[in-house]
């Protein structure tokens, strides 16, 4: 009797020691924790479902199927990044600007009209230069008188302090709104253009008559000059005393400081008398 109740003593001592050391390493921890705190600690242990598992079970529960796709998401980000050039880079050679040659300040010179016009083809077909409205202070000698075929010179407007030397074919002359002295008129400039009909030299700094005037002449426009006096023989051949200038109808001399009843014996040959200041 004795024997037994040892043996189921023992037996019990062996169970005893035996139990913990046979349950599961995490349970087994999971009790000595719970025995040590004397309660269940609420952050120790999740619910999955109707599982109850503490953090270190964390690996056995939390699906990671979805992390395949992020793996490949950050292939594609890689493969993008790949794709981007890096930015280039400029070495200090190349950010180098040539520096520009400031230009030099070109000398001004006031415009002039080359000569002669044209090729020589050309000369027999022009027959009308219109240049109104330009600064030209002066025309070369030679480059008008190579234009036989020229009929009208239009040059009002400009600065032009003297004449060329003029094609005897023209009809038509205007030199109006310009500097033009006497001086700069050659003598006798006039005479050998026969076929002259109209002259204007209006609005200009002419101190005389320009003459002799040809016979062809029809209109003569001198107002707005620096005329004081005029030649007894402006108009008529003082010699011969004939009524030669019949067709010189139209004789401008107003805004002229020219008292034009001084000079009696000069327009007795003309079919009327210039307009101007008789007092």
């Amino acid at each position: 009797m004795r024997l037994s109740t040892l043996f189921l003593s023992l037996l019990a001592l062996v169970l005893r020691e035996a139990g913990p050391a046979s349950l599961p390493e995490k349970e087994r921890r999971r009790r000595e924790e719970q025995s040590h705190y004397g309660e269940s600690d609420p952050y120790s242990e999740l619910h999955v479902g109707s599982y109850m598992v503490s953090p270190d079970d964390y690996s056995e529960v939390i699906d990671l199927s979805s992390y395949e796709e992020l793996a490949a998401y950050g292939d594609q980000l890689a493969e993008v990044r790949d794709t981007l050039a890096p930015p280039t880079r400029i070495s200090p050679t190349q950010s180098k600007v040539t520096p520009r040659t400031p230009l030099s300040n070109p000398t001004m010179t006031k415009p002039t009209l080359p000569g002669p016009l044209g090729s020589p083809a050309s000369h027999a077909k022009l027959k009308r230069i219109d240049l109104t409205s330009n600064f030209i202070s002066s025309i070369d000698n030679d480059a008008l008188r190579l234009l036989p075929a020229l009929q009208d010179l239009i040059l009002p407007e400009n600065q032009l302090v003297a004449l060329p030397l003029l094609p005897s074919g023209i009809e038509f002359l205007d030199v109006r709104l310009n500097r033009l002295r006497s001086s700069g008129i050659q003598p006798e400039a006039f005479r050998a253009l026969e076929k002259l009909q109209f002259l204007y030299l209006a609005d200009n700094r002419l101190d005389s008559i320009p003459w002799p005037l040809p016979l062809s002449l029809r209109s003569l426009h001198l107002q707005n000059n620096m005329i004081e006096t005029m030649q007894t023989d402006a108009f008529c051949d003082p010699v011969e005393h004939r009524h030669t200038r019949r067709k010189l109808e139209d004789i401008r001399l107003d805004g002229n400081p020219i008292n034009l009843s001084l000079f009696p014996s000069a327009y007795f040959c003309l079919p009327r008398l210039p307009i101007g200041r008789f007092t």
